[in-house]
């Protein structure tokens, strides 16, 4: 299992899994009412209404003074994208969804058992037959999406109504039934990963080592020749020659060997120009160009079986040293070895008309750009062909709907936002050095685009379309980090086997689990080492209550020493906030809701314990929402009145089902907003 600094897990979904799913016609077959949801990820109230005010979006002003709305639109505890989106989905609280963070873990077995929150793989049953280095799996794994309830649009299916969610976070693999589906946030590249890039270069920076979320290979030119490998997942038909198995007393611990494809670059000596080959492709590029999209085929079965993925190649500098940047692998939508599309003619439908395009959840590469593999320019380039792709596919999609249900995302804001805002923040660290990098106004123009997508829904809406545009949350600066698990651990809730060994510590391998009562994981939980409950618990159950009223009390009235502010608003405890059969079992027992301006610190996400309470955060990610969600209110808009007084992102499944004349299910917690 490998974790990133941004807690993102390796889900081992990297091969050839496969859902059976049954074909059904794409395109609509409902009546005359239209509906379209327009989800905006990260757009903020708040600078939405500057904009505003700039008469710098006229496309939302024009939805506005047309008998429309704007309000505030609360989001969920926690402020996370998949917590948030996954009450959309099903009109829920995260006590019923099952979603508080983007990592979860398995109490009896943590730390060892740690899983993104969405989706999980489960191992083929039945076991593999062994036939020397091949190992044949008698049944197939499969994956699993762990949002728990109906989604909202199954029941406009069962009307017979026509629905298609393009890229909804938190649906990976898509949800069963009879609406057309492309999968979001959460869906891993080619390796199973959030995004893991690939960096060849004959001088690797300092910190190649500490990279996550992308790897380096050292590599160098002979005679205008320079030479490495794509690496894929393990092949988990083949066993490693070197070392294919470990035995112990549970039995045998197989290990694969890795796909890779060899590529080649030819420099030209004169000129800054090269060809790159692979798989039987000759790409040429010159210096700080970019690919199209290229494909790839690893062998996993001679003759048999392939997995099949797409990438950018980005050949940064070729002199004086060699810098080639090579896109996390995307799958290949034309043939993904993941569901990825429900059903598999919406699918078709979309490559037949469409080509290659990011099937990557989280497309915007922010790693690259924190780790300095990609400066601004670069990374503005980078989401710029994340953005036409989508733009490409909204364009599609407009002109063939007809009838019932579109919902369509859009990602480019709220990863731009979190690596850009420090150019609109004069209180960011790095404030003065982004106005020097020579990107001009990048949340504007990310704004303004936004702005351009939705004037093309207003030319194509009529009299009987209602259109919602909402985000899921909002945005605020990230200057201080919290060390969560250092105020615990100096706070007397956690304890370490060797305190002299504290800057050392990862993935909580040097916790004193029978002392310790608190840890924190993810970016914002905090669980008790709660006895019966956690493998090696040792907080009895009449001592919950009154513990996690201390916490609540002491971190809420924590201290920065720099700048005598009190980094946490609120500590919720869970149980007064959830609803549902989650809640104490997988949820958090605490939620920790930073003021603007900090937030949880990337090693509380890792398990770690540095000296410092708080922190400056100066990485390039100097903005989020994972903070208090009073303090990160979502956008919405419509172009009909909003008259309920209190809308939340839960209300818009209800809201949908109401305008198409269906009863909002009893155990739908939204209510209309209409």
């Amino acid at each position: 299992m490998k974790i990133d600094r941004r807690g993102f897990i390796k889900t081992g979904a990297g091969l050839g899994f496969a859902l059976s799913i049954p074909a059904r016609s794409f395109g609509g077959n409902g009546g005359r009412k239209k509906v379209i949801v327009l989800g905006i990820d990260g757009m903020d109230p708040g600078l939405l209404q500057g904009f505003l005010d700039q008469g710098q979006m006229p496309n939302f002003q024009r939805l506005i003074s047309s008998g429309g709305d704007f309000r505030h639109m609360a989001t969920t505890i926690p402020a996370q994208s998949p917590v948030a989106w996954a009450s959309f989905i099903t009109g829920q609280n995260p006590g019923k969804t099952g979603i508080f963070d983007f990592i979860h873990r398995g109490p009896k077995n943590f730390p060892a058992d740690l899983y993104l929150s969405t989706s999980k793989t489960y191992e083929p049953e039945g076991g593999k037959l062994r036939l020397g280095q091949w190992m044949v799996p008698f049944k197939g794994g499969e994956i699993k999406n762990l949002v728990h309830g109906t989604p909202f649009w199954n029941y406009l299916t069962d009307a017979k109504l026509s629905a298609t969610i393009y890229r909804s976070p938190s649906n990976f693999p898509p949800f069963a039934g009879k609406a057309n589906e492309f999968s979001g946030m959460g869906t891993p590249d080619i390796l199973g990963t959030y995004g893991t890039f690939s960096y060849y270069t004959d001088n690797p920076p300092e910190n190649a080592k500490d990279v996550t979320g992308g790897e380096v290979y050292p590599t160098f030119v002979k005679n205008n020749i320079a030479q490495n490998f794509l690496y894929g997942p393990p092949n988990t038909f083949r066993l490693d020659p070197q070392k294919p198995f470990d035995e112990s007393e549970g039995g045998k611990t197989y290990h694969y060997e890795q796909l890779k494809i060899p590529f080649q670059v030819f420099i030209d000596p004169e000129n800054p120009v090269a060809k790159i080959s692979v798989s039987g492709q000759e790409i040429f590029l010159k210096q700080g160009g970019w690919s199209d999209w290229v494909e790839l085929k690893f062998p996993l079965l001679p003759h048999l079986k392939n997995l099949y993925g797409i990438a950018r190649f980005y050949l940064k500098e070729l002199r004086p040293d060699f810098k080639l940047y090579v896109s996390p692998i995307n799958l290949d939508p034309k043939n993904p070895a993941l569901p990825i599309f429900n059903p598999d003619e919406y699918g078709e439908a979309l490559t037949r008309d469409l080509g290659f395009f990011y099937t990557q959840g989280m497309a915007e590469d922010t790693k690259a750009l924190t780790y300095g593999i990609l400066n601004d320019l670069e990374f503005w380039t980078q989401s710029q062909m994340v953005t036409a792709d989508w733009m490409r596919a909204y364009r599609w999609h407009l002109d063939r709907f007809k009838d019932g249900f579109l919902f369509f995302y859009f990602s480019t804001l709220d990863l731009g936002q979190h690596m850009f805002w420090r150019y609109i923040d004069p209180n960011n660290h790095n404030h003065q050095q982004a106005l020097q990098s020579g990107l001009e106004d990048p949340v504007g123009r990310l704004y303004r685009q936004m702005d351009q997508a939705l004037g093309m829904a207003l030319e194509k809406i009529d009299r009987d379309t209602t259109l919602i545009v909402m985000s899921d949350h909002g945005f605020a600066g990230f200057n201080r980090a919290f060390n969560l698990n250092s105020w615990l651990l100096d706070n007397g809730y956690t304890y370490l086997l060797d305190p002299a060994k504290r800057d050392k510590t990862e993935y909580f391998d040097n916790v004193d689990w029978g002392r310790t009562r608190v840890y924190g994981l993810g970016i914002n939980g905090l669980y008790l080492n709660l006895q019966g409950r956690e493998g090696m618990g040792i907080v009895k159950a009449e001592q919950e209550d009154w513990l996690l009223k201390e916490l609540k009390r002491k971190l809420e009235e924590a201290v920065d020493p720099k700048t005598g502010e009190h980094p946490i608003k609120n500590a919720y405890i869970a149980k007064e906030v959830f609803r549902g059969k989650f809640v104490g079992t997988v949820s958090p027992d605490m939620i920790i809701g930073y003021r603007r301006g900090y937030r949880g610190s990337w090693e509380t996400t890792l398990g770690k314990y540095p000296k410092d309470w708080v922190v400056d955060n100066l990485d390039p990610w100097s903005g989020d929402h994972c903070i208090d969600p009073t303090e990160v209110p979502a956008s919405l808009l419509a172009n009909k009145k909003i008259i309920k007084p209190d809308p939340g992102i839960w209300d818009i499944g209800p809201s949908v089902l109401q305008e198409f004349g269906i009863k909002v299910p009893e155990d739908m917690e939204g209510k209309p907003i209409f």
